[in-house]
């Protein structure tokens, strides 16, 4: 016979119900979906009276919160978790942690962590063994004595877990001030359709907390279809009736000896030196350079091929926007820009900055579109660098620059020059480029087949000098000539004799500046001096 105790019954019985442990603790294991294996469990409290059966566990809770006895039953809880790891450890088993409910009314209660450590002592249980879940609801009206009883806790090396989270009113907020260690997502988000508006919300979430490295465990699983789109968007940890049901000690212990194990992993390794807090804070030191001492800046994930950008700044905007607004960038999928090819160049240098733990580089060109400014193709030169992982997903850090002007300006050039070689194939010409910032020489063919130059000359003129191209008495009249070049002059030139065999030549330089007057590039020249006697 099943019956609903009323409230007196149910007070009335209570005292009874822990000395004869018709108050009890089941268990329901926390699962990595991803391996089958078990993280963890979490202790749940049950009632099972010996004449009216089981009662609800939202019926009797209510009543001894209001009662104030459920520090008692919580403590009761606490204590059977706690023999039932010294049970474990003492038969020589492999154990996983056991988290614990912790409510707002053992909160209030000043003596309540230390009542949970006398009885930890008692059976001499590691702490990495138990885990406290405080839900959301426990900071209403007293977000700063929850957070002294996080911290007390941390000092004691609790993990400390937030349940229930989004269930309430300020998820947000609470988040914002309690340093948790682990937070516990309410699959309530999903209790229609997969995806939809609640996906959307529980994926941002499932981001959001990579970033503040803090793993998340869906709570509520019931189908496959769940835990397999939960383990799509990063949340791979889960607990619910797809796995198990919360069982009884004896069965625990049986999944507790077939099921492997492992720990929870950290939800985000993102470098040593990066704070994300900080860099999520608009006034932030970090914050601070990225809007206004760096030049255009994204920071975006990237897994299993697909990219989302989560932030930018504003320099970003002016260098690849072309009249967008942040908005629409943020809101479009970032590979729907690349012209054919360059999607996977970028790819694969995405794949080098994992392997290589360093920056990359890479040029792509990009189709942009505007209501304003309609079709444009650019091509952006970017930089990436790898900031964070998580197993498949990785976040990046990238530089753009918009090489479009200089990237026309080169291909105009090397037509001309195409044809200019052509052209000096038939007469004694010599040319060739001369990058000034890098001091690399890019010889003519004619250069490379009469004097044996390489396709590309470093630290230029030195290895023209070196090899008696330009005599010895002329050498420091040709370095000097490269200086002035850094310096801006416009053009240079004289009568230089060259090679050992010292035939004059006219040597003539002229410079290519940008837009802002820096001089960019040189390009000389050597035509054969004709002797017109001969």
């Amino acid at each position: 016979m099943e019956k609903r105790m009323n409230e007196q019954e149910l007070l009335d019985s209570f005292d009874e119900a822990l000395l004869n442990n018709h108050i009890f603790v089941v268990y329901q294991p926390k699962i990595n979906h991803a391996t089958g294996r078990m993280v963890g469990a979490e202790a749940l409290m049950r009632w099972r009276h010996p004449e009216y059966g089981m009662q609800f566990p939202s019926e009797f809770i209510s009543v001894l919160e209001k009662s104030n006895l459920i520090c008692k039953a919580d403590l009761y809880v606490f204590e059977q978790v706690c023999r039932l790891q010294r049970k474990c450890i003492d038969e020589g088993r492999h154990i996983v942690p056991i988290s614990f409910n912790m409510s707002r009314y053992d909160i209030y209660n000043n003596n309540y962590v230390d009542e949970i450590e006398k009885i930890r002592a008692k059976y001499d249980v590691p702490v990495k063994y138990l885990r406290v879940e405080i839900t959301e609801s426990s900071a209403v009206g007293g977000v700063e004595l929850i957070s002294s009883v996080v911290d007390k806790l941390h000092e004691l090396g609790y993990i400390v877990e937030m349940d229930d989270f989004g269930s309430g009113y300020s998820s947000l907020n609470v988040l914002k001030d309690l340093n948790v260690d682990i937070i516990k997502l309410d699959m309530r988000f999903l209790s229609g359709d997969i995806g939809g508006r609640g996906g959307t919300i529980i994926s941002s979430i499932v981001q959001m907390t990579k970033w503040l490295n803090t793993p998340v465990i869906a709570e509520g699983v019931e189908t496959i279809e769940q835990a397999d789109y939960m383990k799509s968007i990063g949340c791979k940890y889960i607990q619910g009736y797809l796995y198990s049901k919360p069982v009884e000690e004896k069965e625990f212990i049986e999944k507790l000896d077939s099921i492997e194990h492992e720990p929870v992993g950290p939800a985000m390794d993102l470098i040593s030196t990066m704070d994300a807090g900080k860099f999520w804070n608009p006034e932030s030191l970090e914050t601070l350079i990225f809007n206004n001492y760096v030049g255009g800046a994204a920071i975006f994930t990237y897994q299993n091929g697909k990219a989302e950008i989560l932030r930018i700044n504003e320099k970003y905007i002016k260098e690849v926007g072309m009249n967008q607004t942040e908005a629409d960038i943020l809101s479009t999928d970032p590979w729907a820009y690349y012209v054919e090819g360059d999607k996977q160049k970028y790819i694969d240098t995405l794949e080098r900055a994992i392997k290589s733990r360093d920056e990359e580089s890479c040029e792509t060109w990009r189709t942009i579109y505007s209501d304003c400014c309609g079709e444009d193709r650019i091509c952006v030169k970017s930089f990436v660098r790898m900031i964070g992982k998580t197993e498949d997903q990785y976040i990046f850090y990238a530089m753009v620059q918009n090489i479009t002007k200089e990237k026309k300006m080169y291909e105009d050039l090397y037509e001309s020059e195409r044809r200019f070689r052509f052209a000096s194939e038939q007469v004694n010409v010599y040319a060739w480029e001369y990058d000034i910032s890098t001091k690399e020489m890019r010889p003519c063919f004619r250069c490379m087949r009469d004097l044996g130059l390489p396709p590309l000359v470093k630290n230029y003129p030195e290895p023209a000098i070196e090899v008696g191209i330009f005599p010895p008495d002329y050498a420091d009249m040709y370095r000097d000539w490269h200086r002035q070049l850094e310096e801006g002059v416009g053009t240079l030139e004289a009568i230089i004799p060259l090679t050992v065999g010292r035939v004059p030549f006219h040597v003539r330089y002229t410079t290519e500046f940008d837009e802002n007057g820096k001089p960019l590039k040189a390009y000389g020249s050597a035509a054969l001096v004709v002797d017109d006697k001969s």
